[in-house]
């Protein structure tokens, strides 16, 4: 069953719990140092085993022509995934920035926001030391991008530090594909928006602040109930959930 949560709260550096495997996980080439006497996981299993559909050979690439809808286009990984987004938004390949043989690409509006960002060849284990109350928005199964009979889901969602005593400190809102089972009774784990893909693991999303200040934000954007009605959440929700193999 979804949970509501308070809506009117966020966190200004969301990326830092939706994306806190990313900093603080050991490099893609190290085996995970998830200990399995943790009393509740969250773990999308890294399994080399299924590569079908990776394709190394491939270089990323820009094209209108492969989307047929008038407006989008196309963008290609090096390692053999796709994704459509707006043509007015810009996909940056930060290669720099990449773990060991995967790629990293962010994308970003027409002004400079800061709205999804997608990493392949990330390490995807983790450890739930800590829950907290959760509210899920949206979920949706992705069945292209099913690996070893697991299908990932697009999901938006929130946790609420209940200790934190700053407004602004409190909750956490991220859209994004996970893996992860989804969240039921009171309180889940800390977000973890990881998905199976080989050689491990990859993550394509971001976060919701609605007290972002990039010029041309739509006005009293400021609970998740109200973004998800505005035209920028459901193209960002269209292209993460067009990501599939190339």
């Amino acid at each position: 069953m979804h949970r509501s949560a308070p809506s009117a709260i966020a966190v200004p550096g969301a990326l830092c719990l939706a994306f806190l495997l990313v900093a603080c996980g050991p490099p893609a080439s190290s085996p995970s140092t998830s200990s399995p006497a943790a009393t509740a996981t969250s773990t999308a299993s890294a399994s080399p085993t299924s590569t079908a559909s990776a394709s190394p050979s491939a270089t990323p690439s820009t094209s209108a022509s492969s989307n047929p809808e008038a407006g989008w286009k196309s963008y290609t990984t090096a390692d053999g995934l796709r994704f459509d987004y707006p043509e007015e938004w810009k996909v940056t390949d930060a290669a720099g920035e990449a773990a060991a043989g995967g790629v990293f690409v962010k994308i970003t509006n027409a002004n400079g926001k800061n709205l999804a960002s997608l990493r392949t060849n990330m390490v995807t284990g983790s450890e739930c030391t800590v829950k907290q109350p959760f509210g899920v928005y949206e979920s949706q199964p992705l069945p292209a991008l099913e690996q070893n009979g697991t299908v990932p889901r697009y999901t938006f969602e929130t946790r609420t530090d209940t200790a934190a005593t700053d407004p602004k400190l409190m909750t956490v809102f991220a859209y994004g594909i996970t893996a992860a089972p989804e969240p039921a009774g009171t309180e889940a784990c800390p977000i973890f928006h990881f998905f199976n893909w080989p050689p491990s693991g990859a993550m394509f999303g971001g976060v919701y602040d609605p007290f972002d200040t990039t010029p041309g934000n739509e006005m009293h954007v400021d609970t998740p109930e109200v973004y998800m009605g505005t035209q920028e959440y459901k193209n960002i929700k269209k292209m993460i959930t067009s990501l599939r193999p190339a």
